[in-house]
Order: structure tokens, then sequence, then C-alpha cells
């Protein structure tokens, strides 16, 4: 067998990109504005919803005030589009204007644009624009928002439903549940979070006069689909007259993907006043302007055999839109429905799917875009269904789980798993874990006061189904050769997981393979990075685009060397006779005299038809204070099912980072809206907490990897399966400890330690009656 290449698959290697970052010569967004560039500021609104009127006639003639937009003013735009529809049930989105007109939906609705010579003199503009507004009743939350009498985000959609639709087959679900011996029932809030990217949302626009052209340069994770939706759908102008560059990105979380009004608005700026205009958030304005995430109203019943066996579940799901429909707003929980089965084989299904409209900011994809969703509602209620049946939380899973032997396997939603071994991570994770001990610790912490807990959660999720990505893999002058992609990082390490593709087909260093994202002037296609599908799909697009390279290098080389391409073989950047010291290097075959241009070029495109289902086990074992209500995780063991491993190092980086964000939203994370006036209460990181370093426990983690058969490459997806499997399994330890120390079968994230307080105070109060 021969011995694995250096860098490649498979190998530990060190992030190529990371040495510029620790160094300070990362270039972002806000980095790279022209020094003469002007400065925009957004006004935005108090009230959550309200009426108004306004005037910049006063704040236009303010010293350094070179332009101020009102939706007047951009009255030819269009609206920023949702690219979801329903094809049973299809719906009409409202309008989401580039600035407000006449009426205000949630708090920081943006109603102006200045645009100034200084960011003083745009903040002096911002404050002299005069607005009157006369405040409505607004409605936060989707209990309260499909009440009677509700207040109304949009007259014509009655109860601010935008749409009330089924999934699965409601009569042989309601059939099974006639006849189970008993039925699990849980009610759970997934709450809304902000994505806390490090780098806020910054954007400079430039504007060529000759050309009638205009650059772009913002913080994507996708600078074709940001063009083209600012083209097509707001501006209305032919995709050539703009480029879109999209340099070092920090951190993105799905909440950069989308198109935002402040990327439309620099453009009319731009262009009308023929300068460079610059935009960067501020904190509060990520808090009030970008899409945030989750916030999911659950109800989730199980029908029970006597011997646990699963034999239908019925959802009722309510997803909140906030007060526009964000680029893929509706999908989230839609999509997501379909993932609710898990991992188990479970014949009768049904869901309810609702999307509502509330006095807040726009809900979309963030981490896992509604499979984290999905598997917070089974795994929570699979343990409520141990509990129901007196069953051990392994015990009920290795019941249910679908067996190796029945894969493929077609859920009752349609998703089709290709492979693995559900049983064999649970296992696993659980040795790791010393489950058995587990009672031992327990004792020896209740002797110093505290409870401790342990849970797990058994996850699968559906990724790498974005689309067809496009790779070209070309051999530079000097031998080195550099890739063309439209994928985007934002801290995931592409630029070492491509080299290293490379690497296993060419045998040369990551230093000697440079990648190229993010410029629609260099790049002609991409989907950006999302739903965990650069490796799946751009991955295997810059596999097969390396191998038609490597094939013409070869003929180059054959005539070269004077030998037929069955003798030839490729490595250490080298094309060498077999078994002979005659040899060509990469660089003289690149300055071959004669050599058509296109032989120094591989393309190749892929798209997953079927996705990649990854999977895995979390294991979480806490300490809670009762006196408190203050919670420490003492261990957190995962096992996960990625298919094949391209890189051992950047995959755990993944799965951490994933699995910090799961903890904070099952521990600290939520929005908070005021009830009276949905007010944003946790408007800034003084109200809105996130996890630290201290927050985090040291993870053990491994794989248990069975390759995927959907993926020519093998590889299943993993840049979001960190979020998915931890918010279930951190829950699940502190209900176990609650459940066997007071009877409380429920808390809902994030367990707080005042939530944890008032649940044991509670339950005492009560039992003390």
């Amino acid at each position: 067998m021969a011995a694995p290449i250096k860098f490649g698959m498979g190998q530990s290697v060190l992030r190529k990109e990371d040495d510029a970052l620790i160094r300070g010569k990362g270039r972002y967004t806000d980095d790279l504005a022209p020094s003469a560039a002007l400065h925009a500021l957004v006004l935005r609104s108090p009230h959550a919803h309200a009426k108004f009127t306004i005037d910049v006639a006063a704040a236009r003639l303010l010293p350094g005030v070179a332009l101020i937009l009102t939706a007047e003013d951009t009255a030819e735009l269009g609206g920023l589009p949702c690219l979801f529809n329903l094809e049973t049930d299809p719906f009409t989105a409202p309008p989401y204007p580039i600035l407000a007109k006449d009426e205000v939906r949630h708090v920081g609705d943006a109603v102006a644009f200045v645009v100034a010579d200084t960011l003083d003199h745009a903040r002096d503009a911002i404050e002299a624009i005069k607005v009157e507004w006369t405040t409505l009743p607004a409605v936060t939350g989707v209990v309260n928002a499909i009440k009677p009498g509700a207040p109304q985000v949009w007259a014509d959609h009655k109860d601010n439903v935008l749409f009330d639709v089924s999934i699965g087959d409601k009569s042989a679900t309601e059939a099974a549940f006639a006849k189970a011996h008993a039925v699990a029932e849980i009610r759970i809030v997934n709450p809304r979070v902000v994505a806390s990217f490090m780098e806020t949302r910054a954007a400079v626009c430039e504007y060529d006069t000759k050309r009638d052209h205009l650059t772009l340069t913002a913080g994507s994770q996708g600078s074709h689909r940001l063009r083209d939706i600012l083209c097509q759908n707001v501006l209305k102008i032919p995709t050539e007259k703009m480029r879109v560059i999209c340099p070092d990105v920090g951190g993105g979380f799905g909440t950069k993907l989308f198109p935002y009004r402040e990327y439309a608005l620099l453009a009319v700026a731009a262009q009308r006043l023929r300068k460079s205009v610059r935009w960067a958030a501020d904190r509060s304005e990520h808090f009030m302007g970008d899409a945030q995430g989750r916030d999911n109203v659950t109800t989730a019943k199980m029908a029970l055999a006597e011997d646990g066996k699963f034999l239908a579940m019925d959802v009722d799901l309510m997803g909140d839109m906030g007060a526009y429909l964000s680029t893929f707003a509706p999908y989230i929980p839609h999509g997501g429905a379909g993932m609710l089965p898990g991992l188990y084989d479970i014949q009768a299904f049904h869901c309810r799917v609702r999307t509502i409209f509330t006095h807040t900011v726009p809900v979309d994809a963030y981490r896992g875009a509604g499979r984290p969703e999905a598997a917070y509602v089974v795994e929570r209620l699979v343990d409520a269904c141990a509990r129901k049946l007196d069953m051990s939380v392994d015990a009920i899973r290795r019941k249910n789980f679908i067996p190796p032997r029945a894969l493929p396997y077609k859920t009752a939603t349609g998703k089709l798993y290709d492979s693995g071994d559900f049983n064999a991570h649970l296992k696993r994770a659980m040795e790791i874990a010393e489950w058995k001990d587990f009672s031992k610790r327990a004792k020896a912490a209740k002797k110093h006061g505290l409870i401790r807990g342990i849970g797990l959660a058994s996850y699968v999720e559906v990724c790498g189904t974005m689309g067809e990505e496009t790779a070209n893999v070309r051999l530079d002058p000097n031998g080195d050769v550099t890739i063309l992609i439209g994928t985007q990082s934002s801290g995931q390490g592409h630029q070492t997981a491509y080299a290293q593709i490379v690497a296993e087909q060419f045998g040369l260093p990551p230093e000697r393979v440079h990648i190229h994202q993010g410029d629609t002037a260099e790049i002609a296609t991409g989907l950006g990075t999302g739903g965990s599908a650069s490796i799946p799909s751009g991955g295997v697009s810059v596999q097969r685009a390396t191998h038609e390279l490597g094939d013409k290098l070869k003929q180059i080389a054959a005539e070269a060397l004077e030998a037929g391409l069955g003798d030839l073989e490729i490595a250490d950047g080298v094309i060498r006779v077999a078994g002979t010291d005659r040899a060509i290097s990469f660089a003289d075959l690149a300055k071959r005299p004669g050599v058509d241009p296109a032989k120094l070029n591989g393309s190749a495109t892929f798209a997953s038809a079927d996705g990649t289902y990854p999977n895995g086990t979390h294991v979480a074992e806490i300490e809670l204070d009762p006196a408190t209500g203050i919670i420490r995780i003492v261990n957190y063991v995962i096992v996960d099912d990625f298919g094949v491993t391209l890189n051992p190092l950047l995959l755990a980086g993944q799965v951490h980072g994933g699995a910090v964000q799961g903890i904070g939203q099952a521990l600290m994370e939520q929005v908070v809206y005021s009830n009276s006036d949905a007010q944003l209460v946790t408007g800034s990181y003084m109200d809105y907490a996130l996890p630290r370093a201290a927050d985090a426990p040291t993870f053990t983690f491994e794989t248990h990897n069975v390759p995927c058969k959907t993926n020519p490459m093998g590889v299943k997806g993993a840049g979001e399966a960190g979020a998915i499997g931890s918010c279930p399994a951190v829950v699940n330890a502190i209900v176990e400890a609650l459940w066997r120390e007071y009877k409380i079968d429920h808390i809902d994230m994030p367990a707080t330690p005042e939530r944890v307080w008032i649940a044991i105070r509670e339950q005492h109060r009560r039992h003390s009656l």
C-alpha cells in the first residue's frame, strides 16, 4: 500500500492562511477602503411599529454632507427578494424595501442613508434629520402574533401567518397514535440568537464613470450570489455592470450570505456622487440590522409501543420570520422539518409548519439552518419518551435507530440516508464518557452540594446541496498551481483544504497551491459558502479539475520526454517516467514553447443531487449548583461520522467551534424583545451573553467514519455539525439532573442560572403546599 502524501488527504496540515492573520496581515473590507472614500451611516427606527414622516432638508445643508437618501430617492429600486417559495402552496412575500416608506416594522428598520466627507459630519446629519413618529401597536413572539386581535405586521397576512402547511401523512400518523401504548409530548422554545461574528458587516462601493461600472467590496459568504441579487432584483442593471470582491471575511455563520440594504444604498450613492463610499456597521447596528437566527416554538409528540418502539411522530412547528422575509427565511423551518425524524425508524410522520410575522428583526439561516432546530426537537423528545416508559436514554435510541442493514433508508419525510452506523458512535461516545461510572461521580458531587447530570444527543443533518460549483485549476509559469473557485472562506480553512486535494494528486506542498475566491471579475461562477457544501461540492470540483489538469500535463510531458502516457507518473511537482530519473518539472512544462494555454488549465463542475448526511453522538456531563443555578460543563465527548476526513486538524476546529456555539445557545444566548413595545432589550453584549473560554469544556473528539456513498470523495460535510448535536446534549444533561433530583422534566434554552434557580425553587414551593 502506498504511503500517504505528506500534505494530502487525511493529513493534519496546519492552516496555511493563519500566518498572515496572526501577524495582522489579513485584509478585511474596511481595510481596503480608499482613503478618499466618503462615509455612510444609516438612520434607523427607534420604534418597532410606527407611521412616520421625514424631513431631510436641513440635514442636507450641513457641512460635509454629500447625499441623503430616503424612500422617495430610491423609489426606482426593487426590494430585497425572498428566494424560497412553496411549490404546493405558493405564497406572496410582502415588500422588503431598501428604505422604509411611511411605516417601519421593527426597531432598526432603515429610513434614511447619509453620506458625508467624515463620520462626524455624517453623525451630525443623522441627528439633524427630522422624523415625526406615530407609534402603533407591535407584537413579538409567534404565540402572541397568532392570537385573535394581535397587532398585524402586514394587513394582507391574516393572523400574521405567511403560510400554514403540512408535511408527511396526517391520517397514518393519527392512526398510529390511536393504537399507541403511550404518548410522550414536549413543548420547547428554540430561542432567537444573534450571529456574533468578529468582523461586523462592512462594504465599500466604487464607481468607474468611464465604464459606468460599480465595484463593491464586502465581507460576504458569496460574491456571485450577492452581485446577482443586487443587480437583477434591486438595482435592475446587467450583472456585467458590477464587480463584487470578497476579501478576508471575519466569520459568517450564514448571516453574511444574504444581500442587505446597505450594499444597494452604497451602489446608488457611489453612482450618483461619482465617488467611493464606505460603510461599516457598529455592533449595535449588527444587532438591529443583520438577520438573526432560530426562534421556533414547537410542540412534538411521539406514539410509543409498549416495548419502546416509535410508532409515529406528530409535530406543530411555528417559525418566527420577523418583520420582513430575508433571503431564505421561510425555508429554514420548512426545510428543517424534513430532518425531524432524526436517526430513527419512524414510519408515520406529520408536521404542521407555520411561518409567522412579528415586529422584530428578520430571521434567516444561522449555522445549521433548520437542522439544529430539528435535532433539538427530536432529541429532547426521545429523552421524554425514555422517561415516559422508564427506559434508559441509550436503550430507547438503540431500539429505534435505523440499522446499518436498512441503509440506504428513505425517511418518512423523503430524506435518503446512504450510510452510517448510528449505534456504533453512540456506544463509543458513552465508552469515552465513562457513562457506566456516572453514578459514582454523581454521588461524589452530592457530597459537595452539587448535582451532576449526564445527557446525550445522536444527531443527523443534511448538507452539500447548494447546487453546482465549478473549480478551475491552472498551472502557473513558476510551476505553482492556482485554484479559482466560487466558494468563500470565512474562517473554515479553504486555503489549506483545497491545497491538500491538489497535493493528493500532484504532491505539491500547500505553499505552492494558491486559492483565489471572492472576485466575480476573476471567477466566472460561484454559489458561495453555505450549508457545509464547500468540500462536498467544491472539493469534488477541485479534485476532478486537478485530475483533468494532470492528464493534460502528462500529454505535454509525454512529448517532451518521448514517453508513453502510461509510463508517466506525477509526484513532487514533476512528471517522470516511472522507475527512471527522466523527469520534467511543472515550471518547465508551463514554459514549454508552443504549448496551448488550454492544456495548462483543468476545469470541473459538480453538484450533489442527494446531499450528504453527517451524523454523530454528543455526550455532555454537567455540574449544577442548586443554591445559585450555575451550571458547569465538566466533560464533553463527541463521536462523529463525517464519511472521509480531509484534514483532522481543520475538522476538530470546526467541530469545537460549532459545539461552543451550541453551548452558548443552550446556556446563555437569547435575543429578548419587550412585550409591550417590541423594543430590543438585548441590543449589545452588555445584555446578550456569549460563551467565553471559561464556559467551554475540554472536548474529546473522535470520528467513526462510514464513507458517504453519494459523494465521489466519500465526505459528508462538517461545518455545522458541532452546533447541531450540542444544544440537545447539554439541555438533556441538565434535565437529567433536574429530573433525578427534583422531578423537573423540562427547561427551555437558555438554561441560565436564574432560570434553573427559579425552576428548583418553584418545584420546592409546589411540594411544600
